[in-house]
């Protein structure tokens, strides 16, 4: 397999809408520690009048798992709480939830999916209020990620009708699967991106357990840091999201792109 030594970004490519999109989930990652003074009561003191279409939701605290193995004793787990991470709010439709935290900003829009805009719109909306209060000096990752789930028609589990490359059993054995998972991270060579993309399965929910559904998990992602800057945040954000349609319609077939129109 040849390696380019550029991807072309062609910012002008048009992608399909899909008004019945499986997209459960879009998030916008920005990290941006805090430099102001921010802590629990803080954040949500001076959050709180200027949400007044979201309510709070919870505090957050992070927390460190350590196993420690030795020779003569059992494996030991040490839980060790770093403090207070940040605080969440939610929409009053609960379709969106912003997360204000210590070391930056999460935005999440779950289903069902408006459109890039809306979605884009409402997370620098968000995103000004925490550099305003947080006053980070620097941007030092950046993520892009949509959750897509793919339900199947009850009782069919031919996955090759649905996403490219789908998992095979080993030749000589034609099994059916109970689940699976497949993790690719991909490169994006002249660019300072990378992309997570997993594929598997989600059995089925709810009381009556009828269907599975396929999990298409696209993370687009950048740790290369910059300082702030509205301008270069949007391009590459835009850059972003064509990456993430490339591998979205390059991973699903023409069938499943039916189900969707």
């Amino acid at each position: 397999m040849s390696i380019p030594a550029t991807v072309e970004i062609k910012m002008d490519e048009n992608f399909e809408h899909l008004p019945r999109a499986p997209i459960v989930e879009a998030v916008i990652d920005i990290r941006g520690r805090a430099q102001a003074h921010w802590d629990e009561s803080t954040a949500k003191l001076q959050l709180e009048p200027k949400l007044p279409d979201y309510a709070f939701l919870d505090s957050q605290r992070e927390f460190e798992t350590e196993v420690k193995v030795r020779p003569d004793q059992p494996p030991q787990q040490v839980v060790r709480d770093l403090g207070w991470k940040g605080v969440r709010f939610q929409s009053a439709d609960k379709l969106h939830i912003a997360q204000f935290n210590r070391n930056g900003f999460v935005f999440s829009r779950l289903e069902p999916y408006e459109n890039w805009e809306q979605l884009y719109d409402e997370s620098q909306r968000l995103w000004n209020m925490f550099k305003e209060l947080a006053q980070p000096v620097e941007i030092q990752r950046i993520g892009l990620r949509y959750i897509n789930r793919i339900k199947l028609p009850v009782g069919e589990l031919r996955f090759e009708d649905y996403i490219q490359p789908a998992p095979e059993s080993p030749r000589g054995l034609d099994l059916p699967f109970h689940g699976f998972m497949h993790h690719d991270t991909l490169a994006v060579p002249g660019h300072p991106y990378a992309i997570n993309v997993i594929r598997t399965i989600q059995p089925p929910q709810g009381a009556s357990g009828s269907g599975v559904a396929l999990i298409l998990d696209i993370d687009v992602f950048t740790a290369q840091a910059f300082e702030l800057d509205d301008t270069l945040l949007a391009s590459r954000l835009l850059e972003m999201r064509w990456l993430k349609n490339k591998v979205f319609f390059g991973s699903i077939t023409e069938k499943a792109r039916e189900t969707f129109r």
